[in-house]
This record gives structure tokens, C-alpha cells and sequence, in this order.
């Protein structure tokens, strides 16, 4: 399976994936990543905090991102060779989370593509950055 070749991409091209982010979710991600911040995982000590309530890890919204990468933009076949990444709100249990990746530059020397991401909730932006990828040409 394959998924764009570098000379199927344009500028403005995107692709976008909505995942409702749930406790089960946040505690796999917990077990895989071993990062068990009570923030992520105890409802008592997260209503102290200033979120009110637990939150998803920051890392689990860039997985969304991830999988569009991989998955539909560029999609299957494309190799992640940077990630900028700004949280700029948190994920609560229960959130919608769309993740779009936008086409922003390609380098055809290269075969280098720069796609703007982001995730938003409810229209709201909770991270935003830009991805570049290698992206395989056709055989000629």
C-alpha cells in the first residue's frame, strides 16, 4: 500500500481525522509511553489543578497528527523526519479532536514535504506546528 507519490502533492492539499479522545484512550497511552502524570490519570488530584479535571497527554494529540501523516497525508509510505509542535490547550475526556495536516512547501530535490498541522477541538486550536516528511517518488 501506498500513499501519494511526491508528484500528487500540491500546496493546499489536506487531509484531516476527528477522534473522540476517551479514559480508555488516555490510560493506554499512559501504559505505552509510561508517563502516568496524575493529571493524565487521578480524577482527585486533576480537579485540583487548573484544568479542573484530567487531561489527555499533549503527546496523544500529536499521535493524531501522526496518523494522518501516515494514514491519508502524504499517507502510507511517507517517513517523518520533523515535528514543531505548540500546546496551546488542553484535551479533555470526551473531546472531539480533528487533526489536519495542510501541504505548505514540497522539495523536489529533496523529496521533502512541509505540511502545516494542527488539532482543534470544537474549532479551537489545542496544538498547532509543521511536519516535514520524505515523501517516495514514482519510478521512472
Amino acid at each position: 500500500m501506498q500513499g501519494f507519490y511526491l508528484d500528487e502533492l500540491s500546496v493546499g492539499q489536506s487531509a484531516e481525522l476527528t477522534h473522540v479522545v476517551g479514559a480508555a484512550d488516555i490510560e493506554a497511552f499512559a501504559e505505552v509511553s509510561h508517563d502516568n502524570n496524575p493529571v493524565h490519570l487521578d480524577e482527585a488530584y486533576a480537579k485540583t489543578t487548573t484544568f479542573g479535571g484530567r487531561i489527555a497527554h499533549g503527546m496523544l494529540g500529536a499521535g493524531y497528527i501522526s496518523a494522518v501523516l501516515g494514514t491519508k497525508l502524504p499517507g502510507p509510505g511517507a517517513i517523518y523526519l520533523s515535528q514543531q509542535l505548540r500546546f496551546r490547550r488542553p484535551v479533555k475526556i470526551g473531546d472531539p479532536v480533528t487533526a489536519r495536516a495542510t501541504v505548505r512547501a514540497i522539495d523536489e530535490k529533496r523529496g521533502h514535504v512541509t505540511l502545516e498541522t494542527v488539532c482543534q477541538v470544537n474549532g479551537k486550536t489545542v496544538i498547532d506546528g509543521e511536519a516535514v516528511v520524505m515523501v517516495a517518488r514514482r519510478d521512472a
